[in-house]
């Protein structure tokens, strides 16, 4: 086993085991099942429990900078091995997934307690959090690419889960059309978008795959650093950049970024502990992990002095549109699980601009910190909003929060709880790490030196007003003013609201609370993360971090070197958003509905922005109504017409009248025989000697 000097044999087998373990449970849960299916809550929570130690336990080397990489045989004929890479970008990771995993697996023991089909719903559940941590620990593309596909089987098999499709597991307000098209999805057909749409993202990761695999000859992470022949050969054939592109298509795909981003919304038929682990905390995230695994290659390889900004500037773009895009569409939509989806598709737009940036910048490790950084504490609160919103809708049994309405009385755990996570989705000042996150994306994009910094750094901040606006919005509607008619109506019918149990508070509750803790110490670990980084980065990948503290920095001793550029934008989108939500939706001293209708302008826009933009419909008409009616057309007027009518009666009518005229020869003399056999003698004759 190739295990640096003094780390003992057992590390790469707890390597492997932090995605082996999961798979196990996958397997063995229908069996138990069969004995008892209260038991498979159990054996879940045991397996999932025991996959994040083995994660933890790899840590204390992760932080000193060391790795663990093991490999054994798989295709022996060319050459490629499986194996796991350990270092501390995949051990950080690897632990945010097991950790975040487990608390949502204790959840579910309560959100899906009654379910008829839970052992179905377990054995998804592990399969992906074995399939996502493939993604995380594999040392090469091929093996991540077997991690990717299971992912987004699972997730495919999620979605739909309660493929019954009844009407209060739909998505969207029945009734309502956007272009002519129903604006109401049910979970099979949610889970068939997904699945289609994240597909079209993995064929061009696949095709970058094999355009750098037969370049290369290798899928391997380390052997394509080591040895960067292929790269050369590739750019003098001009296909480094758009190899490097289809890669990045993947990662479109599966962290649902324009233009493959509307699968997201409608995931949401899912259960909610669903959403949590799959379209929040993690599999969203692969597509992140995947540019924080290959971004630091092709930025070597810029170093070296091959071509490679194109590549850069498409992830920094796509990131920006991405997030600002989203981020509109959450300020109105009136269901509580998509704006907590279009926050994350925004929030993951966030993290791909920094990456984006970090490699058009000559300070690397800057950006890359600051991305991978807000991956981790988007991680915490939003897996903690979304399964609070698991609570509301479990107790108010809607998912409409213009059916929801001055809960903070009877649900005080729950309000605190999103409460603290909403502030970290906003960025509140100090005292969250999602401020501290976003002060580290805006800093690395002003800073970057691109021509393009100044317009993106003016998106990322534009981006930061409309999250803190909408998180205060979804807060205000769920939690203030007067109880809605549907409340009422449930207690008259003797449906008291109540407090979330136990088994699934807690787990919110947990995260909401590292998401402040880890907050008020937040420069202090975000200093720690790029220091690990930038070590991490020098070691493995020779880009050594030239950082000089700017002259212009904050002087106060606990923000030492923070550019004020980018901290007074981060103040300001807080105060502006926040200050815009609670005038609207908590201290109620302006009618958001009468505001909307009073201007032409106002009205317009929230209908474009309501109805996404219009870019679900388009995608509908292009892609499905549009395809429909040409092959209907096909049917009619080729098949049908041309085909049916045209060749099957043509000939029948062609054999009919040839037949009548033969029939017509055959008179019985053979005076009139012998005239046309003499005839055809002659016509021949002349047809080869004339």
């Amino acid at each position: 086993m190739e295990l640096i000097p003094g780390l003992s044999l057992d590390l790469g087998l707890q390597a492997w085991a932090i995605w082996i373990l999961p798979f196990v449970a996958a397997l063995i849960l229908p069996a138990v099942g069969k004995a008892s299916k209260r038991a498979t809550g159990w054996v879940a929570i045991a397996f999932a429990l025991a996959s994040a130690l083995c994660a933890v336990s790899l840590l204390p080397g992760a932080l000193e900078a060391q790795e663990v990489h093991d490999q054994v045989n798989w295709i022996s004929s060319i050459g490629i091995k499986a194996g796991v890479l350990a270092d501390p970008l995949a051990v950080i990771m690897a632990n945010v997934v097991g950790w975040i995993a487990f608390l949502i697996i204790v959840y579910s023991t309560g959100y899906m307690k009654g379910d008829k089909d839970i052992v179905r719903f377990w054995f998804w559940m592990m399969f992906f959090i074995g399939s996502m941590q493939i993604i995380v620990l594999s040392d090469n593309l091929l093996m991540m690419f077997f991690g990717w596909e299971g992912v987004g089987l699972a997730s495919y098999a999620l979605i739909g889960f309660w493929y019954r499709d009844k009407a209060k597991d739909h998505v969207g307000v029945q009734g309502r059309k956007v272009l002519g098209l129903m604006d109401y999805y049910s979970p099979t057909h949610a889970g068939m978008k997904a699945f289609i749409m994240t597909k079209v993202g993995d064929i061009m990761m696949l095709s970058g795959m094999f355009l750098i695999f037969a370049f290369a000859g290798t899928f391997g992470f380390r052997e394509l650093m080591h040895d960067t022949a292929w790269a050369t050969s590739m750019q003098a054939q001009g296909l480094l950049v758009p190899a490097a592109v289809l890669l990045f298509g993947g990662a479109i795909g599966k962290s649902a970024q324009f233009p493959l981003n509307e699968w997201l919304l409608e995931a949401m038929t899912g259960p909610t502990a669903v959403s949590a682990l799959i379209h929040a905390a993690t599999m969203v995230k692969a597509g992140v992990f995947l540019v924080a695994r290959i971004g630091p290659l092709f930025f070597a390889l810029a170093a070296a002095g091959f071509a490679l900004d194109q590549f850069f500037m498409v992830i920094a773009w796509v990131g920006a549109i991405t997030a600002i895009l989203l981020a509109t569409q959450g300020m109105v939509n009136p269901e509580i699980k998509k704006v907590l989806a279009y926050s994350t598709g925004s929030q993951i737009g966030y993290m791909m601009l920094a990456l984006g940036v970090a490699g058009l910048s000559k300070q690397f490790v800057d950006g890359y910190t600051a991305g991978f950084f807000h991956l981790i504490s988007h991680a915490m609160f939003k897996a903690s909003l979304f399964m609070a919103a698991g609570s509301l809708l479990h107790v108010v049994g809607s998912r409409f929060m213009t059916d929801m309405g001055g809960l903070r009385k009877h649900m005080k755990k729950t309000y605190a709880f999103m409460w603290a996570a909403g502030l970290g989705l906003m960025g509140a000042p100090f005292i969250t790490t999602g401020f501290w996150s976003k002060d580290a994306i805006f800093a690395a994009v002003y800073e970057s030196g691109s021509e393009w910094a100044l317009p993106l750094f003016a998106i990322a901040v534009l981006t930061a007003v409309i999250t803190a606006f909408y998180t205060t919005r979804m807060i205000g509607m769920v939690f203030f003013g007067d109880k809605s008619k549907h409340i009422e109506h449930m207690e008259k019918e003797g449906h008291h609201v109540h407090e979330a149990p136990l088994s699934m508070w807690v787990p919110y509750g947990i995260l909401a609370a590292l998401t402040i803790g880890i907050g008020v110490i937040g420069l202090t670990a975000e200093h720690g993360i790029h220091e690990l980084f930038t070590e991490y980065l020098a070691h493995t990948f020779h880009i050594e971090s030239a950082h000089v503290e700017a002259e212009s920095g904050i002087g106060i001793p606990f923000l030492e070197g923070i550019n004020p550029v980018a901290l007074g934008a981060s103040l300001a989108a807080f105060a502006i958003g926040a200050g815009l939500g609670y005038v609207f939706y908590i201290g109620r001293f302006v009618d958001p509905v009468k505001f909307v209708n009073s201007n032409i302008f106002f009205y317009s826009l929230h209908k474009v922005i309501l109805n996404r933009w219009y870019l679900n419909a388009m995608v509908y008409w292009c892609f499905v109504v549009a395809p429909l009616w040409l092959a209907r057309g096909v049917w009619r007027y080729f098949e049908k017409t041309a085909i049916d009518a045209g060749m099957n009666m043509g000939v029948e009518r062609a054999v009919g009248w040839s037949a009548k005229v033969v029939q017509k020869t055959q008179t019985g003399v053979a005076q009139s025989y012998l005239y046309v056999f003499g005839a055809g003698i002659l016509f021949v004759v002349l047809f080869l000697f004339i």
